[in-house]
């Protein structure tokens, strides 16, 4: 392609911020066009960042063919991510989207359904893929520094509430459904992608059996871990605390958990144990070391803030462009991000039965 791609990023909220600034980095694509419910919103969100004579609009099918769209960046209320994406598949761009992807299976399956039937490229933000230390302990992995990974631990505590300008959308049943949904499937993607031996692989889940509890849903105040202090607020509609044990195709075995009510800052611990090696958070102790007395800690950027700002945008759109230009798929696109979705359902089915729930949820 001579031209640079051209990119819609279509929602104004917070995440969109990085978007627009990945893209604007990126030497291949140019944003040429933003879209939001509100066309303020869409003009203030260029504004900030610069961008000069470029296509602005309150009406998603008219920003949809606006002349040289060849990418569509999916930045609006979960809720919205499904019809969004479909619309962009059937006008044969590219899509960007954001978690989670879909709010319900149906909206996966015809969300996949849109996509094949365009051959269009997807990748999804499970950002943290392209994490410094994530990308790391990954090399490290697929390196045998660990030997064969049999078990692995991902949590996501963050004390998600309304300080964040989601909160309204995110705390109720209809629009946020649940925890690992709204937050915890990255936790949930980090264990899949730490269970997976290859480089680029992700483990294959076949069982969930799951608990959820906490103390929030129902609850009118929250703790401000920004303040430090307690508010009154509107209730979480759902449990606050989720738990799931997985078991993976390969053998390992792997626990995730999402936690709202943690009175502390946003932390995202890991722990992969293989029969060679283990790693937690930052440090490593590996066959690979045989005069190791002690941990050997990697100096890497952690995963250790909810700021959008602190995540690697950047990596994950610099990875989508090249997989554009060379017709590849991403490892992280649409069809690997619903099985990660899928243990978040399967976790949903299993409150209301108590029992293991087989995988895959959704099948051809």
């Amino acid at each position: 392609m001579s031209r640079k791609m051209g990119v819609l990023v279509h929602g104004a909220g917070w995440v969109s911020t990085q978007h627009i600034m990945a893209f604007h980095n990126n030497p291949h694509t140019e944003v040429v066009a933003v879209s939001s419910r509100k066309l303020a919103s869409a003009r203030a969100r260029a504004e900030e960042a610069g961008l000069e004579g470029i296509g602005l609009y309150n009406n998603y099918e008219k920003a949809l063919a606006h002349e040289g769209v060849d990418i569509v960046s999916v930045c609006t209320p979960q809720r919205f991510h499904a019809e969004n994406t479909i619309a962009a598949a059937e006008a044969g761009k590219h899509v960007v989207i954001e978690k989670p992807i879909a709010n319900s299976l149906d909206e996966m399956k015809a969300m996949r359904r849109a996509v094949r039937q365009a051959r269009v490229r997807t990748i999804v933000s499970f950002v943290l893929r392209w994490n410094p230390l994530f990308e790391t302990i990954k090399a490290m992995v697929a390196d045998d520094a660990l030997g064969d990974v049999y078990y692995v631990e991902a949590d996501y505590q963050h004390d998600i509430a309304g300080w964040w300008t989601g909160w309204e959308e995110a705390r109720k049943k209809r629009t946020g459904v649940s925890a690992f949904l709204t937050g915890g499937c990255h936790a949930i993607d980090a264990l899949r992608w730490f269970a997976g031996r290859g480089e680029f692989e992700a483990a294959k889940p076949v069982e969930v059996f799951a608990y959820s509890g906490g103390y929030r849903k129902g609850l009118r105040k929250e703790f401000n871990y920004l303040a430090n202090q307690w508010v009154a607020s509107k209730p979480l509609e759902y449990d606050d605390l989720e738990v799931a044990l997985v078991r993976f195709s390969n053998g390992a075995i792997g626990k995730v958990s999402v936690n709202y009510g943690c009175v502390m800052p946003y932390t995202f611990p890991v722990e992969i144990f293989g029969d060679k090696g283990t790693v937690r958070d930052n440090r490593v102790w590996s066959h690979k070391y045989p005069g190791q007395n002690n941990w050997v800690e990697i100096p890497a950027i952690l995963p250790d803030s909810a700021d959008v700002t602190h995540h690697p945008f950047q990596g994950q759109m610099d990875h989508f462009v090249d997989c554009i230009l060379e017709e590849k798929e991403s490892h992280c696109n649409l069809e690997d991000a619903i099985v990660s979705h899928e243990i978040a359902f399967a976790a949903l089915t299993c409150y209301k039965t108590k029992k293991p729930v087989r995988l895959p949820l959704i099948r051809g």
